[in-house]
């Protein structure tokens, strides 16, 4: 979806439907509370982040696609007013220890994995986030996308040290150099390129869609304006440090899911070097809702429902067209790939990732708008719309 587009709302809520998705917000959040409250309150967070990114339309993939293919940078520049918000809340938790960032190291890997998800995202139309969110707003073709996105870093689990051998940095992040210091260094860049931007999109800007004066019917019924969109995502990435003390992720829980599915139709995780790490098979052998990103991922789906439930918008539609469906599955594969390969997706890499201060972020980011100049190229292979 753009994230400049006008989104029509019935603003008819289809009531059973909307009391029967609190009912299972409720269930979800009641269930993993044996894991403790925090896990409940993360089930929570995950579940507004859906309607978040809903209510916002705020597309990652979509974004990134409109800047290349019609100079439309307001969906980019939302998302550098989101990183630098995310990064003045970042800092004080992250130099104050109450949670750590997510931070990776400078790696070939990174850029190959990056560049695979930027092509993935723009066949699979979505990105990580977006693919649950869609999901929750009824797209079964996005349903597609998940089952190859979880293949694809499950897959890339299973040849983990195929990838060792590559140059690589130590996790380097401006915070852990500089502390306040590489904060602010920053914060003068995002804002350098938020100014650049701004000046660029204002006849843009004009058209609307990018920010409006919110309202309660507004919160309620959306459509939300792409920096009302930009804000709640930081603020629930900032909660979601102090809660689970890491920032938001989103590929781990595909992979999880991937795996138990694997276990159960034969594979042995004993013939996986990963797998059998300590840590990691106590995780493949616990509950799934043991998983703080899987219950977020839940929640994501569950809180997307929602709000296209209050607005009468909750249907759920077929794929346009068998190439589409082709498509959807070699975008997710790519995309689960790559993330593996990437230490994390447009999420964890990406979003948390600069939000840490992460140097690894900014280097995804660039390959990642390399490989969607080539997605953007091969969309029209499927039939799909630039």
């Amino acid at each position: 979806m753009s994230p400049a587009a006008e989104v029509v709302r019935v603003q008819k809520p289809q009531s059973p439907i909307f009391y029967l998705l609190l009912a299972l917000v409720a269930a979800l959040v009641l269930g993993v509370s044996g894991f403790g409250w925090q896990q409940s309150a993360l089930a929570l967070v995950g579940t507004l982040f859906g309607l978040a990114l809903y209510q916002a339309s705020f597309g990652f993939a979509s974004s990134y696609r409109h800047l290349v293919v019609r100079g439309d940078g307001r969906g980019v520049l939302a998302q550098v007013l989101m990183l630098g918000l995310a990064t003045v809340l970042f800092a004080p938790l992250i130099i104050g220890g109450v949670g750590r960032g997510a931070v990776s190291p400078l790696a070939v890997q990174a850029m190959v994995g990056a560049f695979l998800f930027g092509i993935g995202m723009q066949l699979g139309s979505g990105c990580a986030c977006g693919t649950l969110y869609t999901i929750g707003g009824g797209s079964s073709m996005m349903l597609l996308t998940l089952l190859t996105f979880g293949t694809g870093s499950f897959l890339g689990t299973l040849t983990d040290g195929a990838w060792r051998g590559l140059p690589k940095t130590e996790a380097l992040s401006l915070i852990g150099l500089w502390s306040w210091g590489g904060a602010i260094i920053q914060l003068v860049v995002l804002g350098a390129i938020a100014f650049a931007l701004w000046r660029w999109q204002r006849p843009k800007i004009a058209e609307g869609g990018f920010w409006a004066r919110p309202s309660w019917r507004s919160l309620l019924y959306g459509p939300w304006s792409l920096v009302a969109g930009a804000g709640a995502l930081a603020l629930l990435n900032a909660i979601t440090v102090v809660l689970a003390g890491r920032p938001w992720g989103v590929t781990w829980g595909f992979t999880l899911w991937a795996a138990k599915l694997a276990m159960l139709v034969g594979w042995n995780p004993a013939t996986s070097e990963f797998w059998q790490q300590g840590g990691i098979i106590d995780v493949l052998n616990a509950n799934v809702f043991a998983d703080v990103t899987s219950v977020m991922n839940f929640g994501i789906v569950l809180g997307a429902a929602i709000g296209a439930a209050i607005t009468g918008q909750l249907t759920v539609r077929q794929p346009p067209s068998r190439r589409a469906i082709v498509a959807a599955l070699i975008g997710g594969l790519m995309m689960g790939y790559g993330a593996w390969l990437a230490f994390g997706c447009n999420v964890g890499a990406y979003f948390s990732g600069i939000a840490s201060t992460s140097l690894h972020g900014w280097l995804w980011i660039a390959f990642a708008l390399i490989g969607t100049v080539v997605g953007v190229k091969l969309r029209p292979l499927f039939n799909l719309q630039n």
